[in-house]
């Protein structure tokens, strides 16, 4: 099963798009799992459901944080951005609102998530969003000799 399918699983498991995208890498993460997915509750839903930056791109972003730890900041910024490119450019934008609006959902920012049903895994593209977000990060790490 490769990282990207792991997120995947973990969004349809119960974990929020960030969490799903960080601990699909959590085996190479020197962060116990349970800090791993407290510090990412958050940021689901585009930041506390505010539906800002994409969960999953945010998760992956902090990913490439924790895989390249000591990397200055500058080069940092700019694997960030070229993650950001990447999503942006497979999935049209990386803003969390723009991303359900374009599938046809209304962008509810209540605090109250939704209910894990299965209408609610059919009708959201957020399966498919970690899944891309993890797998950059996958192709990332690969082009740069990590993993």
């Amino acid at each position: 099963m490769t990282r990207a399918q792991k997120a995947k699983e973990n969004f349809l498991g119960g974990l929020n798009c960030s969490q799903s995208v960080v601990m699909a890498f959590s085996d190479v993460l020197d962060v116990p799992e349970a800090t791993l997915k407290a510090a990412l509750l958050p940021l689901g839903g585009g930041m506390g459901r505010l539906r800002e930056t994409c969960g999953a791109v945010s998760g992956a972003a902090v990913t490439l944080g924790l895989l390249f730890a000591g990397m200055g900041k500058a080069e940092m910024y700019a694997l960030v951005q070229e993650l950001a490119r990447r999503f942006t450019e497979k999935n049209g934008a990386i803003n969390c609102g723009k991303l359900l609006s374009g599938a046809g959902l209304a962008v509810d920012t209540a605090p109250t998530p939704e209910a894990r049903t299965s209408d609610y895994y059919r009708k959201r593209p957020c399966p498919e969003l970690v899944y891309d977000a993890a797998q950059i990060v996958e192709e990332i790490c690969r082009e740069r000799g990590r993993l």
